[in-house]
């Protein structure tokens, strides 16, 4: 039996970084992000960001899709202040 298109929607964090300056266009994905764009320093952040958002929802046993958005909002903040400005 063919998965519904409900079964087969799947949600992802998506990183959008506005300040490249230098040359590449740098996109990273993982099994639910994708960062786009950027500059080197900024995309790294935005790697980092997304490698804690995972590491915190491993903690608490949840996927991104379980979470609810007040809860998505608190652990990007908290992996954001973690990784500094």
């Amino acid at each position: 039996m063919k998965p519904s298109r409900e079964d087969a929607r799947k949600t992802v964090m998506l990183g959008l970084g506005l300040d490249k300056d230098d040359g590449p266009l740098r996109i990273t994905r993982g099994d639910n992000y994708h960062l786009v764009g950027g500059s080197l320093p900024t995309h790294e952040k935005m790697q980092e960001v997304a490698v804690r958002v995972n590491e915190s929802l491993s903690v608490s046993g949840k996927r991104l899709e379980e979470v609810s958005g007040g809860e998505f909002r608190d652990i990007v903040a908290r992996a954001v202040e973690k990784v500094g400005d």
